[in-house]
């Protein structure tokens, strides 16, 4: 449940801050969007949840087995299904294009190969927040708790909070700056009919966040 809500708020998050310039005559895009969301959130949060799943039908009792299959994997599980869920709720931006423009904000063309680069670099940078803010900690709480510095259950879900909560504030900015939001594309990568419409050697397009 706790997936299904954490995606949930993640693919809404993708929707309202997606590149806005994708146009679709032949059906509705909100409603593909939508529909789109509610399939990759459902799935997102089955694969999320498989490691306590698995956890629980096979009572693993090695320390190790305990510290990867329940502390460890979650976290790359989760950065991998957020890049997921941004890809597909996004995807009618690389199928329908982008538009792009050159220095002055004119617009020269609708690109498929701009929406597919706006939409791989903002999974990657969900990916990377989500991953770290969830694998740092959870390293580190084991830490702890090796060390025994927490000497209650309730201080060290507190330590763990408290780590959670600082390592994804910190990564943050990192992560809406690992790419412009207004990206680049070179001239010689895009479509032959943008090509022939305009001698601009870089332009540029909304990537959304």
């Amino acid at each position: 449940f706790l997936q299904f809500v954490f995606h949930t708020y993640t693919t809404g998050f993708t929707l309202l801050n997606g590149n806005g310039t994708v146009k679709a005559e032949e059906y509705s895009l909100q409603q593909k969007q939508i529909l789109y969301g509610l399939g990759s959130i459902s799935y997102a949060a089955c694969i999320g949840a498989l490691p306590l799943v698995f956890m629980n039908r096979y009572t693993l009792k090695s320390s190790v087995m305990q510290l990867v299959v329940k502390k460890l994997l979650p976290a790359p599980l989760l950065a991998l299904m957020s890049a997921f869920t941004a890809a597909v709720v996004r995807s009618p931006e690389f199928e329908n294009g982008i538009e792009v423009m050159d220095r002055n904000g004119k617009v020269v063309g609708v690109s498929q190969k701009a929406g597919e680069k706006a939409v791989k670099e903002t999974a990657l940078s969900r990916a990377v927040l989500f991953g770290t803010a969830f694998f740092l900690p959870a390293v580190l709480t084991y830490f702890v708790e090796r060390a025994k510095f927490a000497k209650t259950p309730r201080a060290l879900a507190s330590v763990r909070m408290f780590m959670i909560t600082s390592v994804l504030a910190g990564m943050l900015p990192v992560s809406f700056s690992m790419f412009p939001q207004c990206g680049e594309i070179k001239r010689a990568d895009l479509e032959p009919e943008i090509l022939s419409s305009t001698e601009e050697t870089e332009l540029f397009y909304n990537r959304g966040i």
